[in-house]
């Protein structure tokens, strides 16, 4: 009996430690709220755990759209620059057309740079990720064009009433990303689309040959993403009451690493938005434990990098002891 219950007790060790090396990002989320909960006295409180949901949602619906692109073997450096452009015309355009509409125009605008985006990408062989830097530095002109470089100023203050909506400690803001991301694992785990995901990130010719429309694929992603984006500059200008021509700057490196940091591997074929929601969840806590202990901005970064090399090497050992 001892032998058989020492043997299940080894089996049940040996899967728990599989799952947590596989799923590492939760394992590393709940050491960082440790910590940061021994550190500072203001960090488990209501108000300050609502904050890093709010602020996480952010990014989170930015790196909802990334995963799609991502687990596809691409990335979209443009989601920051797509993210002030939305911003801006829905502002913008209110006076003219109204405030519904007007965030309508904000939401097509991701879309359809998504779309254009996507569809570089597919038809000239062009690397997404040079396609997208040239996005990311045209579009951001456009936004400073008809900015005329100057922040814009919402004048129905209807418009601000969304983001106040609360759940509980919940924004509207946070349970509009858990839900958009507990739809596109739907989709990647239940649909026909999700399973040709993860086969064009896996091995790209083996998806045509298989019968994948490969470039339809990429650009629908490519357009999900832009879409993502747009969401998240509409819900940030309706918190904010403006929109900032340089709005998102540099948010699409702070998306990268919550994609990564969740496990989703840079060349394709792997990843979850579980796992998303675990890299967000957790950029989100080093982010505001790391401003609750008054850490200066330098060091946040040199800990935010650090942090990166090491979710990528562990991925990267991970992945070698899978093949071997």
């Amino acid at each position: 009996m001892t032998l058989v219950s020492n043997s299940r007790s080894d089996t049940f060790l040996a899967v728990l430690g599989r799952w947590l090396l596989r799923n590492h990002i939760w394992s590393f989320f709940a050491l960082t709220v440790i910590v940061f909960s021994l550190s500072s006295p203001f960090f488990l409180t209501v108000n300050n755990l609502g904050n890093i949901l709010t602020q996480g949602a952010f990014i989170g619906i930015l790196a909802v759209g990334m995963t799609m692109v991502m687990i596809d073997g691409e990335i979209d450096l443009s989601v920051g620059a797509v993210l002030a452009m939305a911003s801006a015309l829905a502002i913008g355009l209110q006076d003219h057309i109204g405030v519904w509409p007007a965030v309508l125009v904000g939401l097509a605008s991701g879309a359809a740079l998504g779309f254009f985006n996507g569809t570089l990408v597919a038809l000239s062989g062009m690397h997404s990720f040079v396609v997208t830097l040239g996005g990311l530095i045209g579009i951001r002109g456009l936004v400073f064009i008809y900015t005329g470089e100057n922040a814009l100023m919402v004048t129905d203050f209807s418009y601000t009433e969304i983001p106040e909506v609360y759940l509980g400690p919940l924004s509207m803001t946070a349970i509009l990303f858990f839900a958009l991301a507990l739809f596109f694992q739907w989709v990647l785990t239940s649909t026909r689309h999700g399973r040709e995901t993860y086969a064009v990130g896996d091995n790209v010719e083996a998806a045509y040959d298989s019968g994948i429309n490969v470039k339809r694929h990429k650009i629908i992603n490519f357009t999900i993403c832009g879409t993502m984006a747009a969401i998240c500059g509409i819900l940030l200008s309706m918190r904010l009451g403006t929109a900032e021509p340089n709005a998102g700057k540099v948010w699409e490196l702070w998306t990268i690493i919550a994609v990564v940091l969740g496990g989703t591997r840079l060349i394709g074929g792997y990843g979850s938005m579980w796992m998303t929601i675990g890299g967000v969840l957790t950029l989100a806590v080093l982010r505001n434990g790391l401003r609750l202990l008054n850490t200066p901005n330098y060091v946040e970064l040199m800990v935010m990098g650090t942090v990166l090399i090491l979710a990528v090497a562990l991925d990267k050992l991970l992945n070698m002891k899978e093949e071997t």
